[in-house]
């Protein structure tokens, strides 16, 4: 019985521009690999996806994601191990939460099959790419956006499903200052705030950017309606430790349904520190903050891993967190990291092999 992956087409690349890359200096997402996945959405169904040269898209200037917005992605990562072993980290949740963001945005949901079988096809190909430069990885970025046509304000009736791959260092260098945000809100009830959507990011930008102009690093969102309550990281998830207990928001409409969170989650228990998925108010941060029992902040996503926090600010004053040894975040980051990179034992069944 014939299946996706015996159909996946593959056009390899002319010449490889691998050669020029220097793999022990990598930005975070500037070089990008060789080749990428392509599959479109036209009359009612996926087509069978392919793999072609990395290239430039041509798209009409009446194509709706210019117009309103239909647009979702996900972030993972490829490792590769001593062994030359190719690895990804719970890439069938990734599939699951594009989905979910699709769903939101009424785009067509992608098969599992090709999200997967596609995903595979273009890791065989570009193997090559994943750096093995400590810390380094492939960042892979499989993406969903309006092809269709038409100034109509309706959900398009063509899509395009692409995943592109840039060999990447680490996202983050050394600890984040950050601002609690007192005006502007990522994300509301009943909005887009779980989904991966374009436009979640797209509002982000204005409000770090005067956040970056007083000399912050990133923005802590808070609640929509009140902005009491701690929210995210930038474009992270945030876990906050105050004393020996890990705390960490509720999903929500609001709040993005984190990969990496709910591993670290998985993990803090599996390390036997306590874990308290709940609300978290700005005001008892601040107050632990004063009496000295707030120990650790860090945002944590596929990017950055984990992002430590050095410095919040609130209200014109910032508060210093203190530098701990054996700190929450270091040992949290080793567990993760050694099972994404097949250096330890994966008791949760997260590691996922692909076979070149």
């Amino acid at each position: 019985m014939q299946t996706i992956s015996d159909t996946i087409k593959v056009e390899k690349v002319k010449t490889s521009k691998i050669d020029k890359v220097d793999f022990n200096n990598l930005a975070f997402g500037k070089v990008l690999a060789d080749h990428m996945m392509v599959c479109d959405y036209k009359n009612g169904a996926w087509e069978t996806p392919k793999i072609v040269p990395y290239q430039p898209i041509t798209l009409d200037p009446s194509a709706k994601i210019f117009h309103y917005g239909q647009s979702v992605f996900e972030g993972m990562k490829a490792y590769k191990d001593a062994d030359n072993k190719v690895w990804l980290f719970r890439p069938l949740e990734n599939q699951k939460r594009i989905n979910i963001s699709c769903k939101r945005l009424a785009i067509p949901e992608i098969p599992e099959d090709y999200f997967m079988e596609g995903l595979k096809a273009l890791l065989k190909v570009d193997h090559k790419w994943i750096p093995t430069a400590e810390g380094s990885s492939l960042y892979i970025r499989p993406f969903v956006f309006a092809s269709g046509n038409g100034f109509h304000a309706s959900p398009a009736d063509e899509y395009k499903f692409i995943i592109a791959c840039a060999p990447s260092g680490s996202y983050f260098a050394g600890k984040v200052k950050v601002l609690i945000e007192e005006k502007y809100s990522r994300s509301a009830n009943g909005g887009v705030g779980f989904a991966k959507a374009g436009g979640n990011y797209a509002g982000q930008f204005y409000p770090t950017q005067l956040a970056v102009e007083k000399g912050y690093n990133q923005v802590i969102w808070t609640d929509d309606n009140t902005h009491e309550y701690i929210e995210e990281a930038g474009a992270m998830n945030i876990f906050i430790r105050i004393n020996d207990t890990l705390l960490t928001s509720p999903t929500s409409d609001r709040i993005l349904d984190g990969i990496t969170r709910k591993s670290l989650i998985e993990i803090a228990k599996d390390e036997n520190i306590k874990v308290e998925v709940r609300p978290i108010t700005v005001k008892e941060v601040i107050e632990a903050s004063k009496n000295g029992s707030l120990k650790e902040m860090f945002g944590a996503g596929t990017a950055a891993v984990i992002s430590p926090i050095s410095t919040f600010g609130h209200k014109d004053q910032d508060y210093d967190l203190p530098e701990l040894e054996n700190s929450y975040a270091s040992i949290l980051k080793k567990r993760i990291t050694d099972i994404q990179y097949n250096k330890a034992e994966d008791k949760f069944g997260w590691r996922y092999q692909v076979s070149i």
